[in-house]
Formats: C-alpha cells, structure tokens, sequence
C-alpha cells in the first residue's frame, strides 16, 4: 500500500518525493534499498517494541528513549542524533509526548520518511483532564458514544485492513469533539480556581500547544493495534521486498494484543475500584478502554510540580474517598508521593506505562499492558 495523506500518518515534505520511487528506493543509490541498509528509528520503548514486533527475523530498529529517561525532556546524545541522520524511517508517537525531539526530528531527520503516529488512521484521541480530582468522570463528557463506537473500531480496521481510509474522517472530526471536551472539562471543573499557577505552565509542561490531546495513545490496546497498521504499511512501502513477512508479524502481533485485551477486560470488570490515584494524566487511554477511571492526578504534568494547593487537594480526596493507592512511576521522584499519602492508609503501587523495567523487544509492549492491568489489580488486593 502506497502511503498517502489518505492512507498513512502525517508525513514530511520528503514524502512525495519518497512515494514516487519508493517502488525502487532509489533515494538510496544503486536501486532497491538493502535489507541491512534499511535504518528505522523510534523514540520510546512502547513504540520500538511495536516495530520490533513486525520487523522480526526482517531486521531490528533503533531506539532513542530508553530506559528510565522520560520523554518529556529528553536531551539527545550525539550518537544518537547521528541515528537520525542516518534514518529512512522515524517513527514516533508526536512532538506531544516528546516536544524536546521535535526539532532535532525535523532538522537531523529531514532526508527520511517521519510517521507521527498520534496522526495514523484509527488511532482514538482523548484530551486531557484538568484539575486535582477528575470529577464527572470523562464518559459524562459525551465521549461515551465515542468510547463504544472505538470498541468495535479494531474489529472493522482488522476486518478490512486497508489501514483505516474511512476512520481518518472519524479520527479528524473526533479531534475537534475532544478539545470540545478538553474545553468543557475546563470549564466545569471547581479546581480551577485554584491551579490557575499550574494551568499558566500546563500548555508548556505538556505541550497542550500542539492540539490539547493526551499523548499516552499506546495504553489503549485499540489504539496499539492501529499504530501495528500504520508501521506495516511504512515498512511495506519502505522494503516491499519483505512485505511478506511485515504482514504476517503484522497480524500476529495484532492476534497478541486482542487476546491480552478480552483478558483485562474481564480482570478489570471484577475490580473493587474504591478509588485510586495516578502520579500524572498518562492513563486515560487504559481507563476508557476499560472502564476503570482515576480520581485525580498530583500532578498537572511531569515538568511542573504540584501546588501546594494541589497536594492538599489530593489529600482531601484520598481522605474523602478512601483511595485504595496512588501509582508512582519509574521516570520520578516518588517523595511527592510519599507526602501525599503519609498518615493515610493509602499505599504507593508502582506503575511503568513505558516499559523502563522492561526488556527490549517485540514483547514489551503486551507486557507494558499487562503491567498496568497487574498494577491495578495490585492497587486493589488485600494486604
């Protein structure tokens, strides 16, 4: 499949240059491209598990992000800015979660193909929550029907597989209804009031600038199939030599991902939820998927701390509804943490929504998922 505005996620302007020959890769000298000359860079470990996934006995990509490093202000070493210049392929969630790699991707990387894959056909964007408490909770925000109609998304994707032509419609005009509900959750919320300091450096903190949309697209495992369609279809274009074998990992990877989901869904559903706590916005994708919601986030973001206000906030929640814990994260300092739940008996669960504990590998991603199922099933066990 050829990719296109239509077809494939937003591209740099090398990309009409880049369908027109792709046929004989020609970009690269010398007529097709070689397996062993095919560079592929992603930035963070969710997304190289997934190309990972489908490159397997093909090749192997490049990862930029690694280990407990956060993506929100990472700082690129010199070797791996030489990885981006010696890319053909960049594949990345979007300058929304890594908003520090936005220029050197579109400077270094200015000779291959980019793919953002907030922007693939069928991926599901929610924006994000405000305030200390998520109350109301996002389905009373009218993005139920939505949240319904996604469900059944992977299955018509899967079923057709012609990478979501009819869902970029859907996905373009669900953009525009989840800033209405960013804007409305806004609005609503008493919170405000007191984190006007904290909104002030919000848009900055989280790149709220490019859209208002939640970057964490990975945690919802509909989405994580979507991006599995758009890295087939790059890797397709890029080396249909082996189109083959794209395919077929393509698929496997997306048998994985379902029977790992129809397993949550029914874990999830039995869940006690008394209540718990998220150390900042990142779950909500993992949430809505599977009907299980936060009550609130400490922080606004990762680059701007919490108030004063705003842990005392919390702590009246905790205090209030008997939070059963709040999920700390590898990438940050858990001492906010501990001041928010001293004294209660809410405990601290530790949660890896990017796999920084995690191996490398085409099997990261489903154990990053799993991970977070565990992670809440922990939250709410006994002892």
């Amino acid at each position: 499949m050829p990719l296109s505005s239509q077809s494939s996620p937003s591209l740099t302007r090398r990309t009409a240059l880049f369908t027109t020959v792709a046929t004989s890769l020609g970009l690269w000298g010398g007529g097709a491209l070689a397996l062993e000359d095919l560079k592929v860079v992603t930035t963070i470990k969710p997304v190289h598990s997934l190309v990972a996934a489908v490159m397997e006995g093909v090749g192997t990509p490049s990862l930029l992000i690694d280990g407990a490093a956060s993506p929100h202000g990472f700082a690129l070493k010199p070797s791996q800015a030489a990885d981006l210049q010696n890319a053909d392929l960049v594949i990345w969630v979007g300058p929304q979660l890594a908003p520090a790699l936005e220029k050197p991707i579109e400077t270094l990387a200015a000779n291959a193909v980019q793919i953002e894959l907030m922007k693939a056909p069928g991926v599901h964007l929610l924006g994000y929550r405000e305030g200390a408490r998520f109350e109301g909770h996002s389905h009373d925000h009218g993005e139920e029907a939505h949240g319904h109609d996604d469900h059944d998304h992977g299955k018509e994707e899967h079923a057709s597989h012609d990478h979501g032509h009819d869902h970029a419609e859907h996905d373009r005009s669900h953009d525009d209804h989840s800033h209405d509900d960013h804007s409305h959750d806004h609005a609503s919320h008493d919170d405000h009031g007191h984190d006007k300091e904290e909104h002030a450096g919000h848009d900055q903190g989280h790149n709220h600038a490019h859209g208002g949309k939640d970057s964490h697209i990975w945690l919802d495992p509909e989405n994580g199939k979507a991006m599995v369609n758009a890295i087939e279809a790059a890797l397709i274009e890029a080396d249909p030599e082996h189109a083959d074998a794209y395919k077929a990992n393509a698929a496997n990877t997306r048998q994985k991902i379902d029977n790992l989901s129809a397993s949550i869904s029914g874990r999830m559903a039995t869940l006690n939820n008394t209540g718990f706590i998220v150390f900042h916005d990142a779950y909500r994708y993992f949430e809505h998927r599977f009907d299980i919601e936060a009550a609130g986030a400490i922080s606004i973001s990762p680059d701007t701390p919490p108030s004063a206000d705003r842990i005392r906030q919390i702590r009246d929640l905790i205090s209030e509804s008997s939070a059963a814990c709040v999920f700390i994260e590898p990438q940050f300092e858990p001492k906010i943490v501990d001041s928010v739940i001293e004294g209660t008996q809410t405990k601290a669960v530790l949660l890896d929504p990017l796999g920084a504990m995690v191996e490398n590998g085409p099997d990261l991603y489903t154990t990053v998922i799993e991970g977070v199922a565990s992670s809440l099933e922990e939250c709410f066990s006994q002892g």
